[in-house]
């Protein structure tokens, strides 16, 4: 009898899922289902002003060049389930429901999950998504000619969201690497992936956005935006250009019922390549550290500063001995460029100097007191996790509460036994906020009990008898500098 595939076998137990808002688009696997009767599809009438890509290349010429060099991904992760009620773990209750014998080992599950991944390197080298194949035992890739194997991790970056294969195969067919910084919204792309595993499926977008951060995805994040369809299975596939190149990995969907509903994320192949050589060369991404707190500026702030708005990232700290503080760059400076390449926001800055890499020396412009001035700066090797202990609850009695743009706070003095509580390192000197009304305009700004507020208007607060002095006369409008988790940031408050 011959032995089914691998697809087969992971077919033969797909079954649908429920996925949230912000969802990777790999498909889970458990269980089995039955196919049901469809409706014959509708035939849609063609479209001539889509029949031809660039330089009258029709669409299925580009599709049979870039649909080989993908593959479906399928993986085999063990997970221990936890035992049951404590009474099941009673010989009498062991004997009726599970049987009598010795004490029962932890039960094990094989969970399965399948996605896509493209061809890079015609000697078996294969870019996917780190959350395919994340902690699994086995994995296996089957080609677009129907042969199977197995693969192994070369190595992942899961804050990218990035992992490489390999196979024992030679004369691959690689898909070319195109340039994702010149693409622009309007594009048109093709999504090519294995979505909810029924085979390969080309469909066919535009680029809708580009640069796409904040999205809480991974931890760095540039993505590319389209309207493509991408469901579950397509994690890993590609996104190409009408000229065949690649430009992303598809990796995620924002829908509200698990579906396409037009909007997916695809990790640029510029970031792509440089996790990729990272990994090849050190074993792991070594990203640049410039040892900065960084924020965003928005009409608030940059009023608060009197600098323009969104004219680059300030700084709202920076950690001493670092990189930055050797190099002379100061709280609230406002960078606004990284050799060259403006900086729009924090989490580009973010990328910019973490792909940079370590022992890289790179060329920052800031604005200080309406001056523009540049640094050269040596970047160091981001530390795995943050150094500075985080702030936890007050649990002191509030001692005052201010009006007007600090109306709904409500602050205490810092003394020795919430400061121990609070693990606040010695240099820190302010007042804690201890509540924070809803909808007012510390709540609205972003501020929550725990922090401690250092700064007002530029002016040292290091106690609640200094702080009522400076907010005597305060106007409707006050700029905050807050220390928070190891690091400052300002805040700029509002009452009108």
């Amino acid at each position: 009898m011959t032995r089914p595939s691998v697809r087969t076998r992971w077919l033969a137990a797909l079954s649908a899922s429920l996925i949230p808002v912000l969802c990777f688009c790999n498909q889970p696997v458990s269980g089995s289902t039955s196919a049901t009767a469809q409706p014959p599809p509708v035939l849609a009438q063609p479209n001539p002003a889509l029949a031809l890509a660039a330089g009258g290349t029709s669409i299925a010429d580009v599709a049979a060049k870039v649909t080989p060099s993908v593959v479906n991904v399928f993986s085999e992760r063990v997970r221990s389930l936890p035992e049951g009620p404590q009474a099941f773990a009673d010989p009498f209750f062991r004997f009726f429901f599970r049987g009598p014998g010795p004490d029962l080992e932890p039960r094990e599950r094989t969970e399965r999950g399948l996605g896509s991944g493209v061809i890079i390197g015609s000697d078996g080298l294969i870019i996917t998504n780190n959350h395919v194949v994340a902690e699994a035992t086995k994995i296996r890739v089957a080609l677009h000619d129907r042969r199977e194997f197995e693969a192994k991790l070369v190595g992942a970056d899961p804050k990218s969201d990035v992992a490489i294969l390999r196979i024992e195969a030679k004369e691959l067919p690689a898909l070319q690497l195109g340039d994702s910084s010149q693409i622009r919204i309007g594009d048109l792309v093709l999504a090519i992936g294995n979505p909810f595993g029924i085979g390969q499926t080309v469909t066919m977008g535009i680029v809708s956005a580009v640069g796409r951060a904040n999205m809480g995805i991974t931890d760095y994040e540039d993505f590319i935006q389209t309207d493509a369809a991408i469901n579950p299975g397509n994690s890993g596939g590609a996104l190409v250009t009408l000229d065949g190149r690649l430009v992303g990995i598809n990796t995620a969907i924002a829908s509200r019922s698990g579906g396409y509903q037009g909007i997916g994320f695809a990790i640029p192949s510029n970031m792509v390549v440089q996790v990729k050589d990272a990994i090849l060369k050190h074993g792991r991404v070594i990203r640049g550290w410039l040892g900065v707190a960084i924020q965003d500026i928005g009409e608030d702030l940059a009023q608060g500063l009197n600098v323009p708005a969104r004219s680059g990232v300030l700084v709202g700290d920076v950690t001493p001995e670092s990189p930055a503080a050797k190099a002379g760059l100061q709280r609230g400076d406002v960078i606004t460029a990284i050799d060259g390449k403006r900086t729009t926001d924090s989490a580009h800055l973010r990328n910019l100097i973490a792909l940079a890499g370590k022992d890289r020396k790179v060329k920052v412009e800031v604005l200080r007191g309406g001056k523009n001035l540049s640094f050269d700066v040596v970047l160091g090797e981001a530390p795995a996790e943050p150094t500075a202990p985080g702030l936890r609850g007050p649990g002191a009695a509030p001692d005052t509460e201010p009006e007007g743009a600090l109306a709904g706070l409500r602050l205490q003095d810092l003394d020795p036994s919430v400061r121990s509580q609070l693990r606040l390192p010695a240099t820190v000197q302010g007042v804690l906020i201890a509540g924070v009304a809803p909808q007012s305009p510390a709540a609205e700004a972003g501020l929550r009990p725990g922090d401690v507020i250092v700064e007002v208007n530029r002016n040292p607060t290091p106690s609640l008898g200094r702080f009522r002095e400076v907010t005597r006369k305060l106007g409707e409008r006050a700029l905050l500098l807050v220390y928070r988790d190891g690091n400052t940031l300002f805040v700029a408050l509002s009452s009108d």
